[in-house]
């Protein structure tokens, strides 16, 4: 099973941000920092999300286990609904994804257990920003 770990960040709601995320597992180790220009913090930690899945996807992982900092993203995958319209989209783009593994799991976790994957969405803004 791999592990996954994101955050999504903003300098600013909404303002430069960025995803951070951090997999582990199968002897392999993936630390990304991507950029997402100018996002709220909600649709920073939807994009995290969604990038980490495209990248396991690419890289042919079946089972996942993601962990994410973000009740709103956390609650709206297992419930595979989401209240505010701004996100449908997002969710819709998610979900997709998601099904295409054999086993998804998601768990909010609190920010102090997802520190490498904040530290690389805060490396991302940063990344951002120095064009």
């Amino acid at each position: 099973m791999i592990e996954v770990y994101i955050d999504g960040a903003s300098a600013g709601n909404p303002g430069p941000s960025g995803a951070g995320i951090f997999i582990k597992g199968d002897g392999e180790v993936i630390r990304s920092s991507i950029p997402l220009g100018t996002l709220s913090n909600h649709e920073a930690e939807f994009q995290a999300l969604i990038e980490a899945l495209r990248i396991c996807i690419d890289k042919k992982h079946r089972i996942i286990s993601l962990r994410t900092d973000s009740q709103l993203v956390s609650d709206a995958i297992d419930r595979r609904y989401t209240k505010k319209r701004t996100y449908e989209t997002y969710l819709s783009i998610a979900l997709a994804l998601v099904d295409e593994f054999d086993l998804f799991f998601i768990k909010w976790i609190p920010s102090s257990k997802n520190k490498v994957a904040d530290e690389l969405a805060r490396k991302a803004i940063q990344l951002n920003t120095a064009g």
